[in-house]
This record gives C-alpha cells, sequence and structure tokens, in this order.
C-alpha cells in the first residue's frame, strides 16, 4: 500500500495564492511579520508588488484590508488564528464585518494541533468568535485539495471570509475525480445507518478512521465533511439526523461556540435529536508535540472511535 500525501493546509493557502494571482491581478496579499509562517511568502516571492508586510500590527493590517477592498482590491489579510480572530476581533466586526467589505481573513496555526507553541497560540475559539459576525463566512478545509479549492470560493464570494488553516500536516482526502467544492454544502464522505459524524478541518481524516474501526464492531457509521461552518448546510445535517437519530460532532476546537454548536441549533429548532459534541472541552491547551496533543485530547481517530462508543 503506498504511503498516504500529507500537507499542512496553510502550505496550501500560500500555493493558492500563487495560483490566483497569476489569474487575478486584483488580488492582494497582507501580513503581519509571519509570511514565512502562513506561506504567503511564496505569494510576496512571486508578486512582490502585491504582498504588504503591515509588522506586527494585527488590528492595523485589518483596518488596511478594509480600506483596499473599497478600492476594488481582493485582500487577502494573514496571520494566525490567534491574532486574526482574537487580537483583531473588533477591527474585523467594525471595519470588516459591519460594512460586509470584501476582505478574506486567512487564519493559519488554529487549534492545539500549533503544538508546542502552547496554550497562548492554540487557537480554540475563533470558529465561535467568527460565527457571532454577521455577513462573515467561515471555512475549515480538511485537506490540501479541499483548502485550495477553499480560497479560490473565497475570492469568488463578494463579502467577508474567514478561512482556517492548519500548522500540522494533513492525509489529502478529497483527490478523486468526483470532488467539488461548493461553499455551504456539505460533502458525504462515508455512508451509514446507524450513527453519522460530522466532522471539519483537520477532524475529518481522523472521523474516517474512527468509522473504519467502529465497522470493525459491527457499527454502521455515516461519515459528513463540514468545511463550511457557515453558512451551514442544514439540509443534509437535518437529513442524517432523521436517518441516523444520533450525531457526534468533531472538531479541533473548543465544543463551546464551534461546530457542534451550530450542529446543535440546527437540530434543536428543524429536527432534534441527540447529539454529542467532541472537540477541546472547554480548556486551554498546551505545549507539546501535534500528534500526542491530538491523541492526549481524544482528537485522534482513536480518541474519536473510543468517545463515540462510550456514548453510542
Amino acid at each position: 500500500m503506498s504511503e498516504v500525501k500529507k500537507i499542512a493546509t496553510r502550505e496550501s493557502y500560500g500555493n493558492a495564492l500563487v495560483e490566483l494571482g497569476k489569474e487575478k491581478d486584483n488580488l492582494v496579499v497582507l501580513d503581519a511579520d509571519l509570511a514565512a509562517a502562513t506561506k504567503t511568502g511564496v505569494f510576496k516571492k512571486e508578486f512582490p508588488d502585491r504582498h504588504i508586510d503591515c509588522g506586527i500590527a494585527e488590528c492595523n493590517m485589518m483596518g488596511i484590508a478594509g480600506g483596499l477592498a473599497t478600492t476594488g482590491m481582493v485582500p487577502f489579510a494573514s496571520t494566525f488564528a490567534m491574532f486574526a480572530a482574537g487580537r483583531a476581533f473588533e477591527q474585523v466586526r467594525n471595519t470588516i464585518g459591519y460594512p460586509k467589505l470584501n476582505v478574506k481573513i486567512g487564519a493559519t496555526h488554529a487549534g492545539i494541533s500549533v503544538g508546542e507553541d502552547g496554550a497562548t497560540h492554540q487557537c480554540n475559539e475563533d470558529i465561535a468568535l467568527m460565527r457571532t459576525i454577521p455577513n462573515m463566512v467561515i471555512i475549515n478545509p480538511s485537506d490540501d485539495v479541499e483548502a485550495r479549492a477553499a480560497v479560490r470560493a473565497a475570492y469568488e464570494h463578494v463579502g467577508p471570509v474567514y478561512m482556517r488553516f492548519g500548522r500540522l500536516a494533513a492525509p489529502v482526502i478529497n483527490d478523486t475525480p468526483d470532488y467539488k467544492f461548493e461553499l455551504g454544502k456539505g460533502v458525504l464522505l462515508r455512508d451509514g445507518k446507524d450513527i453519522t459524524i460530522v466532522a471539519t478541518g483537520l477532524e475529518v481524516g481522523f472521523a474516517l478512521e474512527a468509522a473504519e474501526k467502529l465497522a470493525a464492531d459491527g457499527i454502521d457509521a455515516r461519515v459528513i465533511n463540514i468545511h463550511t461552518i457557515k453558512p451551514l448546510d442544514e439540509e443534509i445535517i437535518i437529513k442524517a439526523a432523521k436517518e441516523t437519530k444520533k450525531i457526534f460532532t468533531v472538531e479541533e476546537h473548543s465544543i463551546v461556540g464551534g461546530l457542534g454548536s451550530a450542529v446543535c441549533d440546527v437540530l434543536s429548532e428543524k429536527n432534534p435529536a441527540p447529539v454529542y459534541k467532541i472537540g477541546v472541552r472547554d480548556r486551554f491547551g498546551e505545549s507539546g508535540p501535534a500528534v500526542e496533543l491530538l491523541h492526549k485530547y481524544q482528537l485522534d481517530g482513536e480518541g474519536i472511535y473510543e468517545q463515540v462508543k462510550a456514548n453510542i
């Protein structure tokens, strides 16, 4: 068996910007002194006149991005999720969301898989924060294929978009001939009749692993990839709840305010069904190797499997 290809979605972000930049003259990239880490450095090398390093001034960067958007440019403001959603929240809300400006935010290094950088940089609250901003679209791609497609979809969408990318290399799972990225539409990756696992971002690959383990125990798990958390694909969620009766949500994010909360919001109103949320359980992260942290927080394939088995 050949080894599964792995690539960090932050790498995909940088590569996609270069590809898109060759086609779109009005695309401009901003960064906050982190171009090597966010991977926008590859865009800077290709298009130095369309890359702006704003320095360690993320709030100011969001204001600059908003100003550029009013001139017809399509700015991609890039920094770590902790700084994009956390430090610059007010500017994102008031300067980008409120006037519904055409700004794209590329937030890298999200979740506990940031690893050794520890709790201060492991942003597990960004989806919750961005969900509260009217007009904000939120995309959390699962792999390289999806991340590249997400960048293009973000450019084509008129309005603010928050994109969440990871530091850890993720397995490529969407390299199929029939793969199609559609903003606001979930993807059925595996059908099943007993339960449904709804996953997003890095956790999609682990959810598929868990489904294989569950199958060996005679549990037929449906797996749904939700790459767009806002707007959420309500139809695919409601259908799964009706057909499998119980939902498990999986995210590399706090269980407060993220994907699990979004799914609960929909089902409580339109089709009540039991939901068990798998994620970071209302606590801060800690420093350590990413793979070990994912195992400790039960966010790898084995951890998801164990939590589903315990709560089925």
